[in-house]
């Protein structure tokens, strides 16, 4: 990935490229926010600004790259984390905000108009949200406390679970069947935590004891901001606690969770049941939405005894605090300011360090682009992205893929029976490129205009509705995951796709009027890199079809193991923050695919240019050029807190690392800039995996 973005329920990740959000300040009230997009602030692929002249490349390569965007683009006040990917990201939703603000207005509006410019003029309506206080989830609260017995909770639960928005107990939906990646199937796994991941339950380290006492201080803050006493607050508090750290104990960590062996349980919908009586799923799956199956795929059965034990003998009071609390903080950012703020002061400014909130323009595009992405995305495209630039950047895929399989065909390491897989998986990946080629249908969404709780639950309910409805049908495989407005790339080892949304495909990311060099070092590598992921530790394990096979001779597969070894080996010397090292065992697919996407997109880009006289630019030569490109789409800042989370959840490693652990791996880039032998970017024994 260079980022990661999750469905409703996905048993294998697709992985992504991306970071975080924005810069510039805010557009306000006044301002007229629907410009052409080539008016927005205008960055080139290779920016010369961006350079820090006064580092040597060959000692230290993502400084002389990004030094200077470092330097010229602090980390806005409600972000934590900064970066180009981000800042086109805000580019992106500036133009988003004034296509809603215009549907909201307009009286002449066809039905996707009125449903996105609602929502968002809904959404906006601050003073109508704060009048509100926390009576949107009054009915849940209510619901809960009729709650007189274990037997009427566990009873309810199914439709609780279905009903109210939050995480409970467990995560469900529909994913593509491991061992027939043509239909899909029910999937059950392991949920129900508040905190970003298991770790945070489990490490010992001070930090982490620090955090797990914020966290129950926030739970606390939530119970008596809901009418509970101080006391009976931090009783409950306490309770919800422990019953979570009971559920992350069960739970496998992300290392564990990137095979997909160990997260591959396809069972019956009897062995569910036997698995967790305390809960009817056939009644659960069929009020989600779902109808009548018989095979699922459980992820962690080992979870699912921690959760029968739980259910069964924690006390009703504390299942109650449990229910309670997660709906609250599931609701409080549709609610009023105080519980807004509650939120955010532990989740962002606490856990990531972001100073303030974003503004509520902000928070309402990325809703609306959240749920109705589509239904936004249509008038984004045709707006911003067009047939050349779709063409051109299928041009470019072709190519990329031609060097890949130029690569595979003349590996030394592996057989010619796994050969033949891989080119077999390589000639099937299907290239998705700007935007779907069916525009989702949003009609049975109901949104109005004066009540944006409801729009919120109903957006929610829709997403929902749509996934558990896939469950028995033929995968359909022209879906994506992303929005075209995304700033954003991935690959999907079932679908065995590569998608590109439109609002990836956008300067500085790639400049179609800019020479071949740097748009092959930036979107080339990023084409490379998510078509490596099809042959990293876990895209390799599927096959052409996308099933969960074993395909490599065993020497392959230990001669691949040791190459990606290197690789661990290497990037775990780096550090994310303080004395915290990457976990390279969690970034190594992502460490892989920006070796391997990088040293193919170098390689077609010859291949591209070789019948033409190449000319240095800025002073630059094409090789330069190339490396440059390829550095400045990484260029980044992070606060220290938002490092921390990264470095326990975030399989990316940072971006100096991306650029600076790849390039020492590839003499061409040691050769574009003359470094001697004995330079920092330079490597005696380099690691190749393709």
């Amino acid at each position: 990935m260079r980022f990661l973005t999750v469905a409703p329920f996905v048993l294998f990740a697709a992985s992504v490229s991306a970071q975080n959000l924005t810069s510039q300040p805010a557009p306000t009230g006044a301002q007229k926010p629907l410009v052409p997009l080539e008016t927005l602030p205008y960055s080139p692929v290779l920016n010369l600004t961006s350079l820090d002249r006064s580092v040597n490349p060959c000692d230290d390569f993502y400084k002389f790259a990004c030094g200077g965007w470092q330097k010229n683009n602090p980390i806005p006040a409600d972000q934590s984390a900064w970066s180009v990917y981000g800042k086109l990201t805000y580019e992106n939703q500036q133009f988003l905000w004034g296509i809603l603000r215009d549907a909201a207005a307009m009286k002449d509006r066809d039905a996707t108009q009125q449903k996105i410019g609602d929502y968002f003029a809904a959404c906006t309506d601050e003073p109508a949200i704060d009048k509100r206080g926390f009576d949107p989830v009054k009915p849940a609260l209510a619901r809960i406390a009729d709650y007189k017995s274990r037997e009427a909770l566990l009873k309810d639960l199914p439709a609780f679970a279905v009903d109210v928005d939050g995480s409970f107990f467990f995560n469900a939906g529909s994913t593509q069947d491991p061992q027939n990646a043509n239909n899909v199937i029910a999937g059950e796994d392991a949920g129900g935590l508040g905190l970003p991941d298991r770790d945070y339950y489990l490490k010992t380290d001070p930090k982490s004891v620090e955090i797990r006492q914020k966290y129950v201080a926030y739970i606390e803050k939530l119970f008596t901001m809901s009418g509970e006493s101080a006391a009976h607050a931090k009783t409950d508090a306490d309770a919800v606690m422990k019953l979570e750290t009971a559920l992350a104990t069960a739970s496998l960590s992300r290392v564990d969770r990137r095979d997909p062996y160990k997260i591959f349980h396809r069972l019956t919908l009897a062995d569910l049941q036997k698995q967790v009586p305390a809960v009817d799923w056939a009644h659960f799956y069929q009020l989600a939405g779902a109808q009548s199956f018989t095979t699922l795929n459980i992820s962690q059965p080992d979870f699912n005894k921690a959760l029968q034990q739980q259910l069964t003998t924690a006390p009703l009071d504390t299942l109650k605090a449990y229910l309670r609390f997660h709906a609250l903080t599931s609701a409080a950012p549709q609610m009023s300011k105080p519980w807004r703020e509650a939120q955010f002061d532990f989740f962002s400014h606490y856990l990531r360090g972001t100073p303030t909130m974003s503004p509520r323009w902000r928070t309402c595009t990325r809703q609306v682009d959240d749920y109705m992405g589509e239904a936004l995305g249509q008038e984004f495209v045709r707006r911003t992205f067009s047939a050349d630039t779709r063409a051109k950047t299928q041009l470019m895929t072709n190519l990329i893929e031609d060097s890949m399989k130029q690569e595979i065909e003349h590996l030394d390491w592996m057989s010619p029976a796994t050969k033949a897989e891989a080119l077999k998986k390589l000639k099937t990946i299907r290239n998705k490129i700007g935007y779907p080629d069916h525009w989702r249908d949003y009609s049975k969404l109901t949104v109005t205009r004066n009540d944006y709780f409801a729009d919120y639950h109903n957006a929610v309910m829709f997403e929902s509705e749509r996934d558990f409805g896939k469950i028995g049908k033929p995968v359909d495989r022209n879906e994506w995951m992303m929005s075209p407005p995304t700033v954003n790339a991935y690959y999907d080892p079932q679908m065995n796709d590569i998608n590109f949304p439109a609002g990836v495909l956008q300067p500085p990311l790639y400049e179609a009027k800019a020479d071949d060099a740097p748009n092959y070092g930036n979107t080339g590598s990023t084409i490379g890199h998510e078509l490596t992921h099809g042959f990293d530790d876990q895209g390799r394990q599927f096959d052409a079809e996308g099933n969960l096979r074993d395909w490599w001779t065993k020497e392959d597969a230990k001669g691949f193991e040791d190459r990606i070894n290197c690789l661990r080996d290497q990037f775990a010397t780096y550090t994310v923050v303080d004395d915290i090292h990457i976990n390279s065992k969690l970034t190594s697919g992502e460490d892989v695919a920006d070796l391997g996407g990088t040293l193919i997109a170098y390689m077609a880009w010859k291949k591209a240019t070789e019948a033409e006289r190449l000319m240095p630019v800025d002073g630059f030569t094409p090789d330069q050029r190339f490396f440059v490109g390829f550095a400045q789409w990484a260029c980044e800042s992070q606060r220290p807190e938002q490092l921390r989370m990264n470095a326990l959840t975030n399989e990316h490693s940072p971006g100096y690392a991306r650029i600076n652990g790849i390039v020492v791996n590839m003499p061409e880039f040691a050769n574009a800039f003359q470094c001697a032998k004995t330079a920092p970017m330079v490597k005696a024994n380099v690691c190749k995996v393709w």
